[in-house]
């Protein structure tokens, strides 16, 4: 057979493949435009609403600008088709309704204090929501493949660590009550958000190239296989980490972050309950330490316990019963998008988002926005257990959990289940550094679910 004979089969083969790659049904993708289209719908009325409620009228401009920011999410979807056909149909549309819910509730807060302009919160949330989007964008289609990340992985943790101490380098402090801003004199943004995602691809290599030793047989008691005493030494360096974080930088909720996705991941590694429970005790004997020494903490526990004592009320827990109240007011319906008055908290636009939301939305609207991020966990935890890749089950799990424990953390600080730490909730509170990150864990949900599904059976380490 001739070489031009063989190039013309060649030819004519990947014809064939590209015509039949174009005729497959993409099921997974039609259903991800169905819910892109009903999240655009709930995200524009939103801001309709917000808009009618405050001030009576209707302002094209503002829904305009949001118009950009859904040219921007169909073109992931579009770049999903042509590159990532298998991936999750569902991760997509809910970071993009609760991004939307959350900038619909800032550009409220902004119409009732009259911002406009850059000094408004709404326009800079647009800003970093674009920027978010065009790196995820860029995350799908540079990462061909997730497992070069696993080649990585002691980079990803000395740059997670170079992230962390970022903000207690002299001259790059944000201020703030707790040092997790850096200013770069043009923005500011807070490293602990990136550090998060350095850290969980550093976690899952780790464990992927120690998880023999870590699952090695232990004592047997009360059930349960503990681990000896020398395979104790990850769990416990980052656990003192973590304690650092949070006396160095007086910031609970990222120290409680990292240890507690660290704890997740290890579980899922080793199969092991007493890792959990170990964790467990490390992180209660941690806070419990950290409230008796640093007056921060202490501080934080005190407003939890005796919010309403008349001698904090009016001043360090001001700010957490005027949430609760916020909550209350809204009842079980919530007075409607632009009729509650969540200014009334401080910081209502990013720390207290979640009691403005629920004033406005009420019960029933905050639990909707809970099983949002629900359904967003168990895809993400679907998508790792669903694979035989170990790097990419742990990093999967890692990620979804990370989001889970932020949620829980904050929810429960402003509800007042625990403690209320300095941590954002994940899409919704404003915040550049968050929803960067946030949106980039997306994407590698979006690239992990995708090559499980298309390359079930490729299996590293």
């Amino acid at each position: 057979m001739t070489s031009s004979a063989t190039e013309s089969i060649s030819t004519d083969t990947a014809v064939i493949r590209a015509l039949r790659r174009i005729r497959v049904p993409q099921t997974q993708r039609n259903r991800e435009l169905a819910l892109l289209v009903f999240a655009f719908v709930i995200n524009g009325g939103a801001i309709a609403l917000v808009q009618l409620g405050a001030t009576g009228a209707l302002d094209a401009t503002f829904l305009y600008y949001c118009g950009g920011l859904t040219a921007l999410v169909v073109a992931i979807h579009i770049v999903l088709r042509i590159s990532a056909r298998d991936a999750d149909p569902f991760v997509l549309p809910i970071a993009t309704l609760l991004t939307g819910l959350g900038l619909a509730m800032i550009y409220r807060l902004d119409l009732h204090w009259d911002r406009h302009g850059w000094d408004a919160f709404s326009t800079r949330q647009l800003a970093w929501s674009a920027i978010a989007l065009v790196l995820a964008i860029a995350v799908i289609v540079l990462l061909k493949n997730y497992r070069v990340l696993f080649r990585y992985t002691y980079i990803f943790g000395l740059v997670g660590i170079v992230l962390l101490l970022l903000p207690i380098v002299p001259g790059l402090s944000g201020g703030g009550n707790a040092d997790v801003w850096v200013d770069l004199g043009i923005f500011t943004f807070q490293p602990g958000e990136l550090a998060k995602l350095a850290l969980a691809i550093f976690f899952a290599g780790y464990l992927v190239r120690t998880r023999e030793s870590l699952t090695a047989v232990g004592t047997r008691f009360l059930g349960l296989t503990w681990p000896r005493a020398r395979e104790l030494g990850p769990l416990l360096v980052v656990w003192l980490v973590s304690l650092g974080i949070i006396v160095l930088q007086r910031d609970l909720g990222t120290g409680l972050l990292i240890f507690g996705m660290f704890v997740a991941m290890l579980y899922v590694a080793t199969g092991k309950t007493s890792w959990v429970l170990i964790g467990v005790v490390l992180a209660a004997g941690g806070a419990f330490l950290a409230s008796r020494v640093l007056p921060y903490v202490g501080a934080r526990f005190t407003n939890w316990l005796d919010a309403f004592n008349p001698d904090l009320i009016d001043g360090s827990s001001y700010q957490l019963v005027n949430g609760i109240f916020g909550l209350a007011q809204g009842g079980l319906i919530g007075t409607g998008l632009g009729q509650g008055r969540p200014w009334l908290t401080p910081v209502a636009e990013s720390d207290y988002i979640f009691p403005s939301l629920g004033e406005e939305l009420g019960l029933v609207g905050v639990f909707a926005i809970l099983c949002l991020y629900m359904v967003f966990t168990s895809r993400g935890i679907r998508i790792g257990l669903a694979g035989q890749d170990d790097f990419g089950k742990l990093l999967a799990v890692g990620l979804s959990f990370t989001i889970a424990l932020q949620v829980f953390i904050m929810v429960g600080g402003v509800t007042r289940l625990i403690p209320l730490t300095g941590l954002t909730t994940p899409f919704l509170a404003a915040g550049g550094s968050s929803l960067v990150a946030n949106w980039i864990i997306v994407a590698l949900l979006l690239r992990i679910s995708d090559a499980v599904r298309s390359r079930p059976r490729v299996v590293i380490g």
